[in-house]
């Protein structure tokens, strides 16, 4: 069996710490431009999905950092290293939907 150094170990902490805090912020986000798409929806009385989108992208989010938090808590190592791995896509799909989310809603906004 292998046994890791310190150093990487305190690497593979901080990216839990990261992704758990960063994502916990962007479900904070996701949340606050849904509010403001309704609004402008309401407003345009036009319909947009990229409202559902986002609501789905703050779930994607939620699941990061629910996951990030079980790495940092479970002590078994391989475990550890199989639910950081989750968390990690979860978060860069996520972040890649918000980029799509983002351009979706520049499109819509210049095209009416």
């Amino acid at each position: 069996m292998r046994r890791q150094d310190p150093a990487s170990r305190l690497l593979d902490y901080d990216l839990c710490v990261h992704i758990f805090t960063a994502s916990a912020g962007m479900v904070g986000v996701c949340l606050t431009v849904i509010g403001i798409i309704r609004v402008v929806i309401s407003l345009r009385k036009a319909d947009l999905f990229v409202d559902d989108l986002l609501a789905g992208d703050a779930i994607l989010y939620l699941a990061a950092c629910l996951l990030a938090y079980w790495a940092l808590r479970t002590r078994h190592h391989k475990r550890n290293h199989r639910v950081e791995r989750t968390a990690d896509v979860v978060f860069l799909v996520a972040l890649t939907l918000t980029a799509v989310s983002a351009g979706l809603i520049t499109w819509a906004i210049s095209v009416r």
